[in-house]
């Protein structure tokens, strides 16, 4: 037994059990990983380390040690008050939002296993972090952080998997937009003019897109194809489907790049769903599928030695798809069909999380634009909410880029499991324009049309709840609750265009 093994069993005393916190350091792999990451720190001659977790909105939070601390403080842990899980902001009342501020301060506890350089300041390396509830709190010290959505993915991913025998492998398309920064440093238009597919729109903005490959690829994102889409200076860049955290990991890698490559080229990369009216949206469609078995397998992307542990470069292949049927064909297997009768018994629910702001609804109604804002299933069909986008996938649509990536997966993980519990029918296939089928008679649940609605189809909705365990769903309602109070409480220049001269 190591000594630091030693002097952490020391501090438990024999009449309890050991808290989650102490589980989690103790954990042998997990050690090894904590010697790998010395190794590459000194290979790679790392001077910093970020410990890094994720809000409740996807903000990357956290704090950066010094290299030669690494073991002690992989261990230690590094500490910050439970409010950083919800950005360290006041509602507009001037309270602190999810935690007062008398709460304790966090441990956050690096995966070690998650450790890359940043290729863009090779001194720095990156590790996300297992969020815990302080060692010295009253009521479950140590205990795993509920307001942590990284930590809450894993541990209803494993729930799932323990339940079902099934895993969910997902893919996510990130729309955004690389816009000009003017003299003044706002927002000055797009880079491109709005041409789907357009070559030469995508061309000029080669040299952006070569950065965020080159950066992607170093950090372990195996980039496969990419296009212009139909609005200004908007591209998505695609990378290959993995396990739900792994590809929760690189969503947020992704937008840290895509932040970065802006910073070089002075320009705004934008998430935000909707920048423009009258043109395409920024979506962030997830096509899942759920899979029994599978091999890890490490992506060398050309390196002859990885700047990271191989975790960040690795993927699950094979196994068997549990969507897809036997002969192939694109009506998708028993355990498929329960699957989207879950998302649909509960699309209204999960809007709330994958359309997440006051501006998603912006996207919703915009119309022309496919918003899939009807709650219906088709093959191919991209006027309504679920789409069969190829044999054993599906493809989940009321999603945007300012998506939690977290939580998105924790909620349909949630959908899933009553589907496949309850054995959930979705009836039919709609292969027709869902307006055209409206027309023609056919009654359809149109999904929440702003947050307002959508806050309180998740909130009467237990099954998605779920999803937010403890601490979380506190802090989501009233992060949320607080947005759209703050927005109706906003004069826009849309009010004065409307009203400021309505009468003589």
């Amino acid at each position: 037994m190591t000594t630091n093994q030693l002097a952490s069993q020391a501090t438990i005393s024999p009449s309890r059990t050991q808290s989650d916190l102490e589980r989690f350091v103790a954990d042998e792999q997990r050690r090894d990983r904590v010697k790998q990451v010395r190794q590459k720190i000194d290979a790679l001659g790392i001077k910093q380390v970020y410990f890094q977790f994720v809000s409740v909105t996807s903000r990357v939070m956290g704090k950066s040690v010094p290299a030669a601390h690494w073991e002690s403080i992989a261990d230690k842990g590094v500490q910050l008050w439970y409010g950083a899980t919800a950005d360290v902001q006041a509602d507009r009342r001037g309270n602190y939002i999810g935690y007062g501020s008398n709460a304790a301060e966090l441990v956050a506890i690096p995966d070690p296993e998650t450790f890359v350089q940043l290729p863009w300041n090779k001194q720095v390396g990156r590790v996300f972090c297992t969020l815990f509830r302080h060692r010295e709190e009253e009521d479950e010290p140590g205990a795993f952080l509920t307001s942590d959505c990284r930590g809450n993915l894993r541990r209803i991913h494993s729930d799932f998997k323990a339940r079902h025998g099934l895993e969910l492998r997902l893919g996510c398309e990130p729309e955004m937009m690389w816009l000009k920064r003017g003299p003044d440093g706002k927002f000055a238009g797009g880079t491109t003019k709005p041409f789907a597919y357009h070559i030469d729109q995508f061309e000029q903005l080669s040299p952006v897109i070569m950065r965020v490959h080159e950066y992607a690829i170093a950090m372990g994102l195996d980039m496969i194809q990419g296009d212009h889409e139909d609005a200004p200076g908007q591209l998505e860049l695609n990378f290959m489907y993995d396990d739900v955290l792994r590809t929760a990991d690189r969503l947020t890698t992704y937008r840290q790049i895509c932040a970065q490559v802006a910073r070089e080229f002075d320009l705004i990369a934008t998430f935000m769903t909707k920048p423009f009216m009258g043109a395409s949206a920024n979506g962030c469609h997830h096509n899942v599928s759920l899979w029994r078995g599978g091999d890890e397998v490490v992506n060398m992307l050309g390196f002859d030695d990885l700047p990271g542990l191989e975790d960040s470069f690795t993927y699950r292949k094979g196994g068997e798809n549990a969507f897809l049927r036997a002969s192939g064909e694109w009506m998708p297997d028993q355990i498929g069909l329960h699957s989207i009768g879950g998302l649909i018994e509960h699309l209204p629910a999960l809007t709330a999380i994958g359309s997440s702001t006051v501006n998603s609804y912006r996207r919703m109604s915009d119309t022309g634009y496919w918003a899939p804002i009807y709650a219906d299933w088709g093959m191919q069909n991209r006027t309504v909410g679920i789409r069969v986008s190829a044999p054993g996938r599906v493809e989940y649509r009321a999603v945007d880029s300012l998506v939690n990536p977290y939580l998105m997966g924790a909620g349909l993980l949630k959908a899933f499991d009553d589907g496949l519990v309850r054995k959930l029918d979705p009836g039919q296939p709609e292969q027709r324009n869902i307006y055209e089928a409206m027309e023609a008679g056919k009654e359809v649940r149109r999904l929440p049309t702003d947050l307002r609605d959508a806050l309180d189809a998740l909130e009467a909705d237990p099954v998605i709840l779920e999803a937010m365990p403890g601490d979380m769903q506190r802090c989501f309602f009233h992060l949320k609750r607080d947005e759209w109070e703050r927005f109706m409480a906003t004069v826009t220049e849309w009010d004065y265009e409307r009203f400021l001269e309505q009468l003589p």
